[in-house]
């Protein structure tokens, strides 16, 4: 019977078909805390065990010292207007290491944790997009990375000191006119052949393209689909994708044109060769890695998805948060900040809780990498969902700071970043792509706990392993539909395994989790039984199924973080939108796969399970009270605002950008207990009404306040007047005639006399 099963499904694609890339991409990497919601049975007393460390000393010195003094140095505005970096900065980072996180202290490196490399590069992306490419590329998917997991000795003894030191600067030549997403069907090929002197070399001919430092690049890891007709390797005619290490200057190699990224500027551009020639010694890894190249990089991008560009989005969501907090109280309209109207304070709050919850999800999942776990589907979620968020929370960064938002200039803080947006969502993988083929189309098939065992068996023909994996899987079905349907009934306080070690007064959100993913292992088991094969064509449906794991993990980081930070109470507004808004678009998404799924199950879940969910859902919106309280954290310059956005760099120019608002921002708040007089004093009739900046001078005279706090007034109205000015140019600084200088209004009215001359230096453009 059971092979008579087995070869049905077979033969009428039942299960999900599997390439051998498709293989290699399931294979890599580990299960971790997602295997729990695909199975719909998640234990959070041990999740909450799970590490969620703290950066090492010697890394946070790092941050502190180097990093600073880099960030005070970078003019990011006159970099991005001139597209060169100075000399003294690129010197300066290869002497102190930035170049040098990925690579072992035995070939001069300065190895980092992957939450210390993520947070450099969070501290670094937001000031300067060129200086945070010069830190991914060489410290992320790239050949320091990969000649440390898979370099040969002598390939190693090479190039690893010198991409420590700078000598060599690395891009990684993967992406092409055909093969973007889809990056298995590169065409760049090499052909094995025999040379005159007995050697065995490759032709390489290719053309990239996207290839970010390929334009200040000197060595080149190479994907290459490589050909040995005469199989000299003893791979066979067709030896499959394959890394080849290339050095500048080779014939037949033109590399150093640019693209130009729309935002903010870095080096990008593509590489072509024809009829390039090196040695086999030159495939990465030598001979014993040819063919490998697929599944090197699948598994290094299992956990590497995890840092760089999580990092990115994630330091410009908190940074757009932070900055849009504080203009909400400096910037005054109709007597009142603006923070203070409703419909601003309701993105505010959104912004504070979505940056907490980001936030933690990149330590939780950093942390799980730097012990060990290697968990393709989360990194591909934090990719995903971080860099989609950014680009949400810097929109209405940008409706709220407005004009402010909208003039370029050096005091401009959020339009650099918003413009680059588009950027992080393209890079690994298109997001539309990652989240609707990616994210449950690979997590369904690995993360399962039984139907990769299932598949496996079915293409083996091995009846018994078969009949044990089919066995298992319809016996956690079963026990699903019963589970799920308690859960539902009693809204998760029965059918869900109830944490024993968490706070109390967040033990509900734990509950309604549990519920959601019980549905979702549920959810996971129907859409392979009933649609199987064809998920992969059905891409709205897996991106609803997509969205519910994210959200799910992203919440159950945020709780994480609030257990590992020792439940701080001042931080549970945060929480609680955060949490509140996550099950809502975890809600959102079942609506949609209840509305959509087709098979024989389509009309049940269209009518009667619709009906159901919606009388009986997992949760609505945060109310407005909420986002009120959420949006309170980011509009005080307080301990929990330090707090909340250390490791973000605070400029300390306070006359320009971030800085000037931030000053303006503080003065604001100590302000604040002299604007409390004023207004008492207007109640108790002992002053005129009217705006308290109107009146200070009489309150002063009338002793209501004291000199210093009137200077104190008179100092924080100043600053918050400057700090929503924009930058103003002469026609000679607009049209590039002269460099930029301070600006009119940056400067308090004054212009200087004299202009600096640009620095002589290095041009990466």
């Amino acid at each position: 019977m059971f092979a008579s099963l087995m070869n049905w499904m077979r033969d009428n694609n039942i299960l999900p078909q599997i390439s051998d890339t498709e293989r290699q991409a399931l294979e890599a990497g580990d299960v971790w805390i997602d295997g729990q919601f695909f199975s719909g049975a998640v234990d959070f007393d041990s999740i909450i065990k799970e590490p969620y460390d703290k950066l090492p000393a010697h890394e946070q010195a790092f941050l502190d010292g180097p990093c600073e003094q880099l960030l005070d140095m970078a003019d990011a505005y006159k970099m991005q207007r001139t597209r060169i970096v100075p000399d003294e900065i690129m010197h300066f980072m290869a002497d102190n290491g930035f170049f040098a996180l990925q690579i072992d202290e035995k070939y001069g490196g300065k190895p980092f944790s992957t939450q210390g490399k993520s947070a450099v590069m969070a501290k670094i992306t937001p000031h300067s997009g060129v200086l945070s490419s010069l830190v991914v590329i060489p410290n992320s998917l790239g050949a320091a990375e990969l000649l440390g997991h898979y370099g040969t000795e002598a390939q190693k003894a090479h190039y690893l000191p010198k991409l420590a030191n700078g000598e060599y600067i690395p891009c990684f030549g993967l992406t092409e006119p055909t093969a973007g997403s889809d990056a298995a069907s590169i065409k760049a090929e090499g052909e094995v052949f025999r040379a005159d002197d007995d050697s065995i070399q490759i032709r390489m001919n290719f053309r990239k393209r996207y290839i970010t430092l390929a334009p200040i690049a000197n060595l080149i890891s190479l994907a290459v689909r490589l050909h040995d007709p005469d199989n000299l390797l003893g791979k066979g005619e067709d030896a499959g994708i394959t890394v080849v290490l290339l050095e500048k200057g080779l014939p037949g190699l033109h590399i150093g044109d640019h693209h130009e990224p729309i935002g903010e500027f870095f080096a990008n551009g593509p590489i072509v060769g024809r009829d390039v020639v090196v040695p086999v010694e030159q495939v990465l890894g030598g001979q014993d890695y040819v063919g490998q190249g697929w599944r090197m990089l699948m598994e290094s991008l299992a956990g590497g998805r995890m840092v760089s560009l999580p990092a990115t989005g994630i330091s410009a969501m908190r940074v757009a948060a932070a900055a849009t907090g504080a203009y909400s109280m400096v910037r005054h309209q109709f007597g009142i900040p603006i923070g203070r109207m409703e419909g601003v304070e309701t993105k505010v709050g959104k912004m504070a809780s979505l940056s907490y919850m980001f936030e933690a999800a990149r330590v939780f999942g950093c942390s799980a990498v730097d012990h060990g776990v290697q968990p393709p589907v989360t990194s591909a979620i934090m990719k995903v969902y971080s860099t989609e968020c950014a680009r949400e929370v810097g929109t209405d960064a940008m409706d709220i700071m407005a004009g402010s938002a909208v003039m370029q200039g050096p005091n401009n803080i959020l339009g650099r970043g918003y413009c680059s947006a588009p950027v992080a969502i393209t890079v690994e993988g298109a997001n539309i792509m990652s989240r609707t083929l990616m994210i449950f189309g690979q997590g369904a098939t690995r993360c399962h706990p039984h139907a990769y065992h299932v598949v496996e068996a079915v293409e083996k023909n091995d009846t018994d392993a078969f009949k044990r994996s089919l066995l298992g899987w319809l016996k956690q079905f079963s026990l699903g539909i019963l589970l799920t349907f308690i859960a539902g009934l009693t809204r998760g306080y029965l059918g869900v395994k109830a944490p024993r070690s968490v706070a109390s007064d967040t033990r509900h959100y734990y509950r309604r989790l549990g519920w959601a993913a019980r549905r979702f292992g549920l959810m996971t088991n129907l859409a392979m039984f009933f649609i199987g094969g064809k998920l992969k064509a059905r891409g709205n449906l897996t991106g609803r199924y997509a969205d519910i794991v994210a959200w799910l993990y992203i919440a159950t980081a945020t709780l994480r973080r609030y257990e590992a930070e020792g439940r701080r109470q001042e931080d549970r507004v945060l929480v609680d939108y955060g949490v509140q808004y996550a099950l809502a678009q975890i809600q959102h998404a079942y609506e949609g796969l209840y509305e959509n799924f087709d098979g024989a199950l389509g009309w049940f879940f269209r009518t009667v399970g619709r009906i159901g969910i919606g009388v009986n859902p997992l949760a609505k919106m945060p109310t407005d009270q909420q986002a009120n309280a959420a949006a309170q954290p980011l509009q005080r310059y307080d301990a929990q605002f330090l707090r909340l956005y250390e490791g973000m760099y605070l400029p300390k120019d306070t006359e320009v950008g971030l800085g000037r608002l931030f000053n303006a921002f503080q003065l604001y708040h100590e302000a604040e207990p002299v604007r409390v007089k004023i207004k008492d004093a207007q109640k108790s009739a002992r002053l005129v009404r009217g705006k308290v900046d109107a009146v200070a001078e009489q309150a002063c005279a009338l002793g209501v306040i004291s000199a210093a706090e009137y200077a104190l007034l008179k100092s924080c109205q100043e600053a918050c007047l400057r700090a929503i000015e924009v930058d103003v140019f002469t026609r000679e600084e607009f049209v590039g005639q002269q460099p930029h200088g301070v600006t009119a209004t940056g400067n308090g009215g004054q212009r200087p006399e004299t202009e600096t001359p640009l620095m002589q230096a290095a041009d990466v453009a």
